[in-house]
Protein backbone atom coordinates (compact mmCIF):
# COMPACT_ATOMS: atom_id res chain seq x y z
CA UNK A 1 0.00 0.00 0.00
CA UNK A 2 1.41 3.45 -0.60
CA UNK A 3 2.47 6.08 1.88
CA UNK A 4 -0.73 8.31 0.62
CA UNK A 5 -3.44 5.66 0.80
CA UNK A 6 -2.41 4.18 3.33
CA UNK A 7 -2.52 7.25 5.67
CA UNK A 8 -5.93 8.21 3.94
CA UNK A 9 -6.82 4.83 5.82
CA UNK A 10 -6.30 5.43 9.00
CA UNK A 11 -7.76 8.64 8.72
CA UNK A 12 -10.88 6.88 7.66
CA UNK A 13 -10.78 4.23 10.18
CA UNK A 14 -9.71 6.73 13.36
CA UNK A 15 -12.56 9.02 12.11
CA UNK A 16 -15.17 6.30 12.76
CA UNK A 17 -13.59 5.83 16.37
CA UNK A 18 -10.30 5.63 18.54
CA UNK A 19 -8.66 2.67 16.95
CA UNK A 20 -5.08 1.20 18.20
CA UNK A 21 -1.70 0.57 16.57
CA UNK A 22 -2.13 -2.93 16.25
CA UNK A 23 -5.55 -2.42 14.68
CA UNK A 24 -4.34 -0.04 11.99
CA UNK A 25 -1.17 -1.95 11.61
CA UNK A 26 -3.86 -5.63 10.74
CA UNK A 27 -5.74 -3.15 8.75
CA UNK A 28 -2.97 -1.88 6.06
CA UNK A 29 -0.66 -4.78 6.51
CA UNK A 30 2.00 -2.31 7.81
CA UNK A 31 4.43 -3.00 10.68
CA UNK A 32 3.65 -1.10 13.94
CA UNK A 33 6.85 1.29 14.05
CA UNK A 34 5.52 2.65 10.55
CA UNK A 35 2.30 2.82 12.08
CA UNK A 36 3.39 5.62 14.77
CA UNK A 37 5.54 7.41 12.31
CA UNK A 38 2.60 7.79 10.51
CA UNK A 39 -0.03 8.97 13.39
CA UNK A 40 3.31 11.70 14.60
CA UNK A 41 2.40 12.94 10.70
CA UNK A 42 -1.16 12.84 10.96
CA UNK A 43 -1.41 14.50 13.87
CA UNK A 44 1.22 17.54 13.06
CA UNK A 45 -1.40 17.54 10.09
CA UNK A 46 -4.38 18.04 12.41
CA UNK A 47 -5.89 15.11 10.53
CA UNK A 48 -6.26 12.65 14.21
CA UNK A 49 -5.04 12.80 18.07
CA UNK A 50 -2.55 10.44 18.87
CA UNK A 51 -3.48 8.67 22.03
CA UNK A 52 -1.56 5.55 24.48
CA UNK A 53 -1.57 2.33 22.11
CA UNK A 54 -3.67 4.18 19.04
CA UNK A 55 -5.06 7.11 17.55
CA UNK A 56 -8.49 9.07 18.39
CA UNK A 57 -10.45 11.52 16.20
CA UNK A 58 -10.13 15.15 15.97
CA UNK A 59 -12.89 17.88 15.82
CA UNK A 60 -11.84 19.09 12.75
CA UNK A 61 -13.26 22.87 11.40
CA UNK A 62 -16.60 21.97 13.11
CA UNK A 63 -17.68 18.59 12.15
CA UNK A 64 -20.51 17.24 14.24
CA UNK A 65 -20.55 14.33 16.65
CA UNK A 66 -23.49 12.90 17.33
CA UNK A 67 -25.90 14.89 19.65
CA UNK A 68 -26.03 12.77 22.61
CA UNK A 69 -22.45 12.22 22.62
CA UNK A 70 -21.71 16.01 22.41
CA UNK A 71 -23.92 16.83 25.35
CA UNK A 72 -22.22 14.14 27.34
CA UNK A 73 -19.19 16.38 27.50
CA UNK A 74 -17.75 18.86 29.66
CA UNK A 75 -21.33 18.14 31.40
CA UNK A 76 -19.70 19.56 34.35
CA UNK A 77 -18.31 22.78 32.39
CA UNK A 78 -21.62 23.14 30.69
CA UNK A 79 -24.29 23.39 33.79
CA UNK A 80 -21.60 25.69 35.58
CA UNK A 81 -21.39 28.38 32.47
CA UNK A 82 -25.72 27.34 32.24
CA UNK A 83 -26.07 28.61 35.95
CA UNK A 84 -24.20 31.87 35.36
CA UNK A 85 -25.56 32.75 32.15
CA UNK A 86 -28.69 31.90 33.68
CA UNK A 87 -28.71 34.32 37.00
CA UNK A 88 -28.26 37.08 34.15
CA UNK A 89 -31.23 36.91 32.75
CA UNK A 90 -34.39 38.68 34.48
CA UNK A 91 -38.08 37.61 34.59
CA UNK A 92 -39.85 39.21 31.66
CA UNK A 93 -37.19 39.41 29.22
CA UNK A 94 -36.93 38.26 25.75
CA UNK A 95 -34.55 35.34 25.03
CA UNK A 96 -33.47 33.40 22.06
CA UNK A 97 -31.98 30.07 22.88
CA UNK A 98 -29.63 29.08 20.38
CA UNK A 99 -29.44 25.22 19.57
CA UNK A 100 -26.53 23.00 20.76
CA UNK A 101 -25.67 21.63 23.83
CA UNK A 102 -24.58 24.24 25.81
CA UNK A 103 -27.13 26.30 25.11
CA UNK A 104 -29.67 23.89 25.61
CA UNK A 105 -27.98 23.64 29.30
CA UNK A 106 -28.87 27.32 29.77
CA UNK A 107 -32.39 26.59 28.48
CA UNK A 108 -32.75 23.94 31.33
CA UNK A 109 -31.62 26.56 33.87
CA UNK A 110 -34.05 28.65 32.61
CA UNK A 111 -37.28 26.73 33.24
CA UNK A 112 -39.79 28.54 34.92
CA UNK A 113 -38.09 31.47 34.63
CA UNK A 114 -40.87 33.69 34.06
CA UNK A 115 -39.51 34.54 30.23
CA UNK A 116 -40.34 34.86 26.66
CA UNK A 117 -37.98 32.68 24.64
CA UNK A 118 -37.75 31.67 21.15
CA UNK A 119 -36.19 28.15 21.09
CA UNK A 120 -33.84 27.22 18.18
CA UNK A 121 -33.98 23.81 18.99
CA UNK A 122 -36.84 21.07 19.95
CA UNK A 123 -34.58 20.26 22.71
CA UNK A 124 -34.21 23.58 24.11
CA UNK A 125 -38.06 24.35 23.61
CA UNK A 126 -38.67 21.12 26.12
CA UNK A 127 -36.13 22.44 28.40
CA UNK A 128 -37.97 25.68 28.67
CA UNK A 129 -41.20 24.79 29.06
CA UNK A 130 -40.91 21.90 31.64
CA UNK A 131 -41.74 24.06 34.35
CA UNK A 132 -44.74 26.25 33.99
CA UNK A 133 -43.78 30.01 33.67
CA UNK A 134 -42.31 30.84 30.20
CA UNK A 135 -43.74 31.64 27.35
CA UNK A 136 -41.84 29.41 24.80
CA UNK A 137 -42.24 30.36 20.68
CA UNK A 138 -40.49 28.02 17.88
CA UNK A 139 -39.86 28.61 14.95
CA UNK A 140 -41.86 27.04 11.64
CA UNK A 141 -39.84 25.09 9.00
CA UNK A 142 -37.36 22.22 8.76
CA UNK A 143 -36.22 20.36 12.01
CA UNK A 144 -32.68 18.78 11.41
CA UNK A 145 -32.59 15.20 12.50
CA UNK A 146 -29.43 15.27 13.93
CA UNK A 147 -29.72 17.80 16.87
CA UNK A 148 -33.49 18.90 16.28
CA UNK A 149 -32.52 22.57 15.48
CA UNK A 150 -34.91 24.90 13.52
CA UNK A 151 -32.87 25.76 9.89
CA UNK A 152 -33.77 27.89 6.71
CA UNK A 153 -36.64 30.56 5.75
CA UNK A 154 -38.62 29.55 8.42
CA UNK A 155 -36.00 30.18 11.24
CA UNK A 156 -35.05 33.42 9.72
CA UNK A 157 -38.32 34.74 9.70
CA UNK A 158 -38.96 33.71 13.09
CA UNK A 159 -36.26 35.63 14.34
CA UNK A 160 -37.03 38.23 12.44
CA UNK A 161 -40.25 39.02 13.74
CA UNK A 162 -39.06 39.36 17.17
CA UNK A 163 -36.50 41.55 19.30
CA UNK A 164 -34.41 39.93 22.24
CA UNK A 165 -32.91 41.83 25.17
CA UNK A 166 -30.46 39.00 24.85
CA UNK A 167 -29.36 35.73 22.20
CA UNK A 168 -27.75 32.74 24.26
CA UNK A 169 -25.43 32.16 21.80
CA UNK A 170 -22.95 29.22 21.23
CA UNK A 171 -20.77 28.40 18.29
CA UNK A 172 -18.85 24.89 16.68
CA UNK A 173 -15.85 27.36 16.89
CA UNK A 174 -14.69 30.94 18.04
CA UNK A 175 -11.52 31.13 17.12
CA UNK A 176 -10.09 34.89 17.95
CA UNK A 177 -8.78 35.29 14.66
CA UNK A 178 -11.27 33.65 12.91
CA UNK A 179 -14.34 34.57 14.35
CA UNK A 180 -17.57 33.04 15.55
CA UNK A 181 -18.23 29.98 13.54
CA UNK A 182 -20.10 26.91 12.72
CA UNK A 183 -20.08 24.12 10.41
CA UNK A 184 -23.29 24.60 8.85
CA UNK A 185 -24.30 27.28 5.82
CA UNK A 186 -27.81 27.24 7.32
CA UNK A 187 -26.94 27.71 10.87
CA UNK A 188 -24.70 30.26 10.35
CA UNK A 189 -27.73 32.28 8.26
CA UNK A 190 -30.34 31.80 11.86
CA UNK A 191 -27.05 32.86 13.97
CA UNK A 192 -26.36 35.85 12.51
CA UNK A 193 -29.96 37.18 12.27
CA UNK A 194 -30.17 36.96 15.73
CA UNK A 195 -27.43 38.78 16.12
CA UNK A 196 -28.87 41.67 14.35
CA UNK A 197 -32.47 41.37 16.33
CA UNK A 198 -30.69 41.32 19.93
CA UNK A 199 -30.10 44.44 22.02
CA UNK A 200 -27.23 41.99 23.59
CA UNK A 201 -25.33 38.78 22.11
CA UNK A 202 -24.14 36.27 25.40
CA UNK A 203 -21.55 33.84 23.91
CA UNK A 204 -21.93 30.87 26.75
CA UNK A 205 -18.15 28.85 25.55
CA UNK A 206 -16.31 26.19 26.72
CA UNK A 207 -12.50 27.37 26.54
CA UNK A 208 -11.82 24.42 23.70
CA UNK A 209 -13.80 26.22 21.51
CA UNK A 210 -11.23 29.21 21.11
CA UNK A 211 -9.04 27.09 19.35
CA UNK A 212 -11.28 25.69 17.01
CA UNK A 213 -12.24 26.97 13.38
CA UNK A 214 -15.18 26.08 11.11
CA UNK A 215 -16.51 26.66 7.77
CA UNK A 216 -19.27 29.46 8.15
CA UNK A 217 -19.06 32.48 9.69
CA UNK A 218 -21.71 34.29 11.58
CA UNK A 219 -19.80 36.81 13.52
CA UNK A 220 -16.41 38.67 15.51
CA UNK A 221 -16.07 38.88 18.79
CA UNK A 222 -16.66 42.06 18.79
CA UNK A 223 -20.69 41.25 18.30
CA UNK A 224 -19.91 40.15 21.98
CA UNK A 225 -21.99 41.42 24.55
CA UNK A 226 -21.40 39.04 27.06
CA UNK A 227 -18.89 36.44 27.31
CA UNK A 228 -19.47 33.35 29.18
CA UNK A 229 -16.76 30.53 29.93
CA UNK A 230 -14.22 29.33 32.47
CA UNK A 231 -11.20 29.87 34.23
CA UNK A 232 -9.29 28.00 31.82
CA UNK A 233 -9.83 29.96 28.97
CA UNK A 234 -7.29 31.45 27.03
CA UNK A 235 -5.98 34.71 28.83
CA UNK A 236 -5.55 36.37 25.42
CA UNK A 237 -9.19 35.92 24.97
CA UNK A 238 -10.43 36.99 27.89
CA UNK A 239 -8.18 39.99 27.83
CA UNK A 240 -9.07 41.15 24.51
CA UNK A 241 -13.35 40.84 25.34
CA UNK A 242 -12.56 43.12 28.27
CA UNK A 243 -10.35 45.55 26.00
CA UNK A 244 -13.36 46.00 23.45
CA UNK A 245 -16.10 46.54 26.32
CA UNK A 246 -17.59 43.14 26.58
CA UNK A 247 -18.68 41.76 29.65
CA UNK A 248 -16.60 38.72 30.76
CA UNK A 249 -17.90 36.30 33.09
CA UNK A 250 -15.37 33.38 34.18
CA UNK A 251 -16.87 30.73 36.08
CA UNK A 252 -14.60 28.38 37.99
CA UNK A 253 -15.45 24.33 38.04
CA UNK A 254 -15.15 21.92 40.50
CA UNK A 255 -13.50 18.65 39.06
Amino acid sequence: MQRSDRQKAIIRAVDAGRRSVAELSDLTGISAVTIRRDLLELEEQGALRRVRGGAAPVLNRGDLYPFALRAAADATQKEALARAAAEMIAPGMSVLIDNGTTALAVARELAGRGITALALSLHAAAALAARPGNQVVIPAGVVQDVDLSFSGAGAIAAVREMRFDVAVLGACAADPATGLTVAGWDDAQVKRTALAASRRAMLVSTPDKFRRTAAHRFGTHDDVDVLVTTADAPFEVLHDARTRGAEVVVVSVET
